[in-house]
């Protein structure tokens, strides 16, 4: 089963350090926040660490936090090229789970940066909603990756408590040191519990437009009828 291929997960290494200007932006983020908080790393201090002139990536980044929105989208791409298709035929649930340990992986070298701007956003309400805005955009192409709709409003409603589910898995896998991952999988499988729930609670609420439509139309009808028959006679 699938969960059983889970728990024989092994760590994987930290990947090669980026060849291009941006790569080499992202790493550097990535080092200093394992270092420092966010707060306290600015672009200069990046381009430091990343032995480049602030010109070679302006072009490419704006702030940091745009460079920290470029290792999210790198962590989308790793977890979206490692897809299992001996998966396809197991329940959503099963599906959600493992493509959310293929991102624990490719997160797994930054476990300390992570921790650090966590720490960060709990400080900072406008880092922690800039953040929010990131994690929905990652969540939908990981619910895409599930085979879960992430289109439309019920979709947006989707990705929004999978990104809040998943920022709380993370609050237990930044201090999981069990090789097997046993607690950070515990609180996964608790999440998606309540998210499997939570779906059937958005299911249920985008079918109450639809219905209050319908409504409207069948009270509207037996009027336009009899307005029909006044204007005949």
């Amino acid at each position: 089963m699938a969960r059983t291929t889970k728990r024989q997960r092994k760590a994987q290494p930290a990947p090669p350090r980026g060849t291009t200007d941006r790569d080499k932006a992202v790493d550097a983020l990535m080092a200093l926040l394992a270092e420092h908080s966010f707060e306290e790393i600015g672009l200069a201090e990046v381009a430091g660490r990343a032995g480049l002139k602030l010109s070679q990536w302006r072009a490419e980044f704006g702030s940091t936090l745009a460079i920290f929105a470029g290792h999210m989208k790198d962590i989308d791409r790793a977890v979206l090229a490692g897809g299992d298709a001996d998966l396809a035929e197991e329940p959503a649930r099963e599906r959600l789970f493992d493509v959310l340990m293929r991102r624990l992986e490719a997160l797994a070298p930054y476990k300390d940066a992570v921790r650090s701007i966590m720490r960060s956003a709990r400080r900072n309400p406008g880092l922690a909603f800039a953040l929010n805005a990131m994690a929905v955009r990652s969540q939908r192409w990981m619910l895409e990756a599930a085979g879960i709709g992430a289109s439309g409003p019920r979709g947006a409603l989707r990705a929004q408590g999978a990104a809040l589910m998943f920022a709380r898995v993370l609050t237990v896998w930044v201090d999981d040191e069990e090789h097997g991952l046993d607690r950070t999988m515990a609180a996964l499988d608790r999440g998606l519990a309540s998210a499997a729930r939570w779906a059937g609670f958005v299911d249920d609420l985008c079918c109450i437009p639809a219905a209050i439509c319908r409504g409207a139309r069948r009270r509207r009808r037996p009027l336009d009828e009899g307005a029909a028959e006044a204007d005949a006679a």
